[in-house]
């Protein structure tokens, strides 16, 4: 703090006093202020406004080409619809879940947010968020036990990568 009320520069000072041997230099010049009278944080904010996201990115597109690979060369609609003609319990139940789960999130985004406009409805209802979770996750492990003989070992990592694919082409869409 004294060297601070001293008026005095004390970082300049402080950096010569460290370098050896070398020479003493000049403090910086004052820079004069800009020409719309702002700060220089502000071009930068103006610049964030007027470039738009792009949707679609690299990120995004890999996902989505994944899950397509995937649908095709381990035959995903096919081996689905034979474990629902097999009368799969564990199915049916990731099913049920999956609705629900998707009930309480459609019910958020469209009634909530659109219709009646509560933009933060996970401050007013907090329980909806959990519900949504905890279903989906349960609806995971049921589709991973539903399709574990067929896949072994790769039912999480292919159940995964066609989560990802759904999410990111939903992202395109909104």
């Amino acid at each position: 703090m004294e060297a601070g009320a001293s008026g005095a520069e004390p970082l300049p000072r402080l950096r010569r006093s460290l370098r050896r041997g070398a020479e003493p230099r000049d403090p910086p010049l004052p820079q004069p202020p800009s020409a719309g009278g702002g700060t220089a944080e502000e071009p930068a904010a103006v610049e964030r406004k007027r470039k738009p996201l792009t949707s679609l990115n690299i990120h995004s597109a890999f996902w989505i080409l994944a899950s397509i690979a995937v649908t095709y060369y381990f035959d995903f609609f096919r081996t689905v619809k034979e474990t629902i003609e097999a009368d799969s319990w564990w199915f049916a139940s990731g099913s049920c879940l999956l609705a629900v789960c998707l009930s309480v999130a459609f019910y958020c985004i469209l009634y909530l947010e659109w219709y009646c406009g509560i933009e933060d409805y996970d401050a007013q209802y907090p329980a909806l968020i959990p519900i949504t979770t905890a279903t989906f996750i349960a609806a995971a492990i049921c589709f991973n036990i539903a399709l574990w003989p067929v896949w072994s070992f790769m039912t999480p990592l292919l159940l995964f990568i066609q989560f990802m694919g759904v999410v990111m082409l939903v992202s395109l869409l909104g």
